[in-house]
């Protein structure tokens, strides 16, 4: 077996652990990957012996603990999530709001740092390493909005746009405009599109070139979201600056954004309840 055909294989049998599905047997990924049992076995013997999986005692396979300590390796060596974690705690520290950093991985944007608000303000759907739709996620949509059209019309050509609640965004020409807003004003928001009762503003981190390596985003229960958009604005702008810079960027500060415009001009924008 070629070294990238091994490669492959093993890449595909550790995409087939979820959060849903944390155990596997050899004739489970076998049927459903399209390999002879064998060749399953065998590689799956090499992970262990690795300690990139672990074999249950009744012969199933879950990941190894190799894998948590390869995954702090990652996360401590970002600048990115070092510098962005400071950001995130004085924000949440100073606010009383849940802060999260997202990065795009295709369609999906990718939770790699969270921190939590006080107990009062929980998001319990929300985890490190959780993977959110980015048509519908405020940080997912702002990381669209840096991609050229043609790249992410022919990336939903293969993914449906889900529908989570009344207010989520599912169709392409809609998100085209919005993105295009996203891109002028440099701010995104989720408006109760993935949870009712539960409002998002996102603004980019960007390294030292000037792009968007990264969506940090406010999370705020809608009814105190509501009324007061523009200073959420001006905070998340303000945080995903200040990191921008520990980052190397020395592009413009928010001040030079219209951000009252961010707030206004967003499609679907929630309206005052009485």
């Amino acid at each position: 077996m070629r070294v990238r055909q091994i490669v492959d294989r093993i890449g595909a049998i550790l995409a087939l652990y979820s959060f849903e599905q944390p155990e596997w047997g050899v004739s489970e990924i076998g049927a459903r990957l399209g390999l002879p049992k064998s060749s399953v076995s065998e590689l799956l013997a090499s992970l262990a012996a690795q300690g990139i999986v672990e074999r249950t005692p009744r012969g199933r396979y879950r990941l190894g603990w190799r894998l948590f300590e390869l995954n702090h390796v990652l996360l401590e060596s970002k600048p990115l999530v070092r510098e962005a974690r400071r950001g995130m705690q004085e924000l949440v520290e100073r606010h009383g709001e849940s802060s999260h950093l997202m990065v795009l991985d295709r369609h999906q944007a990718v939770i790699v740092e969270k921190v939590q608000a006080t107990l009062a303000t929980q998001i319990l759907m929300s985890r490190v390493g959780l993977r959110l739709p980015a048509h519908c996620s405020a940080c997912g949509k702002l990381l669209l909005a840096w991609r050229s059209w043609d790249d992410v019309a022919r990336m939903f050509e293969q993914v449906e746009l889900v529908r989570f609640t009344p207010a989520t965004l599912v169709d392409l020409d809609a998100l085209s405009v919005e993105l295009r807003m996203i891109r002028q004003t440099g701010v995104a928001f989720d408006h109760e599109e993935i949870v009712p009762g539960l409002s998002c503003v996102a603004a980019p981190v960007r390294d030292e070139t000037g792009e968007p390596v990264a969506g940090i985003s406010l999370s705020v229960p809608t009814y105190r979201f509501v009324g007061g958009e523009d200073a959420y604005v001006r905070l998340i702008a303000n945080t995903a600056y200040r990191i921008s810079c520990r980052l190397g960027y020395a592009g413009p500060p928010p001040d030079a954004i219209d951000l009252d415009r961010a707030v206004t001009s967003q499609p679907g924008a929630v309206m005052a309840r009485p």
